[in-house]
């Protein structure tokens, strides 16, 4: 053991903390060791993206030549920063106890600012953008580079509302913010919170000297998600996520997840199985993704469908995408922004005879703002088949349920027990509801849970038909968009106010997408 053992680290305080401890490892192994550092391209060029560097591995590339230069005999890397694909002549040495894999938000005064319209986040990462987006569509993420130490500083320096950080990466170098929150929701990089040690393919001694550091359930769950990610042909410049977990039976679950560069769509997979008998997880993980759309999501930009004939004012997924019809070329794009807003929960334990709840975007408002077990609603009504299946899932029975508004409210002042309804609704709310039970002596206590924001885009001449799923997005549409098209309606009440603009006009017969979309493909194989 006379050899010393040189290991390769950038020259961070978080890549010297990880280097140091795999020194230490070594050291109590016997070895003889030093740390050598060395800066690279990611920690030098911080004006730009990850994502617009164009680099594969651009924080390990220095290592690697470093390596073959026969420098340095191993690297320490975050394990989500490496490459799949390792360059030829370097191998997977080790892989160290992964630490917490979660990412975490930091975040001044308080965390309010998640139940509003607006806030600023930021983050380098398109993958933690994507799925912030994809859950807070109205908010605004900025770019933040450089490391974890800088990064925090700038959240202090700036005007933002939070930025977000991998908490393994926080605790290792014990940055504690004072306000912080785990985002269990978010799907973290492949091997997130792994440390990776590389060594020479033929360096047979250092390969065994590491080997003793290995950890195996690390190892399985971070070979997974790397092998999900290869499939999926995606780096740093594409929003994928991977989690695998070993559970004390012994199942492994590998979770995935990809997501269009803007948020805008996502596709998710989850898939478990025996350990031992794990090994085809990733695959079916990834290619339970790709069955779904997976490649044109990798490959979706904003303007890049041409010669467009049917527009949709509300993003659709590839699975509904693929209904149509071949020969009709179709773009989505949500015209209105839904948030939550935070809801008192002095509010909301008290308790309350008739709840009239209209869509889906109240419910998750409801149950984002409190336990439901803590809700104490007597008898709650609804509109709409999904709402009710949301209601039934997450609070408890629905008392009933109407396809719209309007037959909700005539059918309230018919039957209802008392005279006081709570209506948990939008700032852009229709007025049918409340007006018919105010017009019958029913009192409407009316709490904004969710704000709906106008998010109008242009629409290209080469639209002829274009699918309103609200009053709202008729409105947005409006704002930056003639009526000279043909609307296709999911319900009456939407029609209703596109019949004020719009010359020809359909309605689905059932308040769904999957109903537009049939409606679409009956006119165009009529014509």
């Amino acid at each position: 053991m006379s050899k010393v053992i040189r290991i390769g680290t950038r020259d961070s305080e978080l890549a010297l903390w990880q280097a140091n401890t795999v020194k230490n490892k070594l050291k109590a192994l016997g070895h003889k060791v030093k740390v050598i550092s060395v800066k690279s391209t990611g920690d030098l060029i911080l004006d730009k993206p990850l994502y617009e560097m164009g680099i594969t591995g651009i924080f390990t590339k220095t290592l690697d030549v470093a390596m073959l230069n026969d420098d340095i005999d191993i690297a320490v890397h975050s394990m989500k920063d490496v490459p799949t694909a390792l360059p030829q002549g370097i191998v997977q040495a080790a892989v160290l106890e992964r630490a917490n894999f979660l990412d975490i938000l930091a975040f001044k005064k308080n965390e309010e600012f998640m139940g509003e319209k607006d806030a600023v986040i930021a983050t380098g990462s398109l993958r933690r953008k994507a799925q912030w987006l994809n859950r807070y569509p109205t908010h605004t993420v900025v770019d933040l580079r450089g490391n974890i130490n800088s990064r925090y500083q700038k959240l202090l320096d700036n005007d933002w509302n939070g930025a977000i950080f991998a908490a393994a990466g926080l605790e290792r170098i014990e940055l504690e913010p004072e306000e912080t929150v785990g985002l269990t929701w978010m799907v973290p990089a492949p091997a997130q919170g792994a440390i990776m040690v590389v060594a020479k393919e033929d360096d047979e001694f250092i390969r065994e000297a590491c080997a003793e550091l290995n950890h195996e359930p690390t190892d399985i769950c971070t070979k997974l998600e790397r092998e999900f990610l290869r499939i999926l042909e995606g780096g740093c410049s594409a929003p994928i996520g991977a989690i695998a977990t070993i559970d004390k039976e012994n199942e492994v679950t590998l979770k995935g997840v990809l997501l269009t560069v803007d948020g805008k769509k996502k596709l998710e997979a989850e898939f478990t199985a025996p350990l031992g008998k794990h090994t085809y997880l990733a695959k079916d993980c990834a290619n339970s993704i790709l069955s779904r759309g997976g490649k044109l999501l990798m490959t979706y930009k904003e303007g890049t469908l041409e010669n467009t004939k049917i527009f949709s004012t509300k993003n659709l997924t590839p699975t509904q995408e693929e209904l149509f019809d071949s020969e009709i070329k179709v773009k989505s794009e949500d015209f209105i922004k839904i948030s939550s807003n935070r809801i008192s929960t002095i509010i909301l334990k008290k308790e309350i005879q008739n709840v009239v709840l209209t869509s889906q975007n109240a419910v998750e408002s409801l149950i984002k703002s409190i336990s439901p077990e803590e809700l104490k609603f007597t008898n709650i009504y609804c509109v709409g088949g999904k709402t009710k299946r949301m209601i039934k899932k997450y609070i408890g029975p629905v008392k009933h349920q109407e396809k719209d508004a309007k037959n909700l409210a005539n059918y309230l002042v018919e039957y209802m027990e008392g005279a006081e309804v709570t209506y948990f609704s939008s700032n852009l709310r229709l007025d049918d509801l409340p007006n018919i039970l105010e017009e019958n002596k029913i009192k409407v206590n009316e709490i904004e849970a969710y704000t709906t924001k106008l998010a109008p885009a242009e629409v290209e001449d080469s639209v002829e038909g274009v699918l309103f799923f609200s009053p709202s997005t008729v409105t947005s549409y409006l704002l930056k968009n003639t009526p000279n098209k043909v609307a296709y309606c999911i319900g009456e009440t939407t029609a209703t106010e596109a019949k004020k603009h719009f010359e020809t006009v359909h309605v689905a017969k059932m308040p769904t997408v999957e109903s537009v979309i049939e409606l679409v493909n009956q006119t165009y194989s009529k014509n």
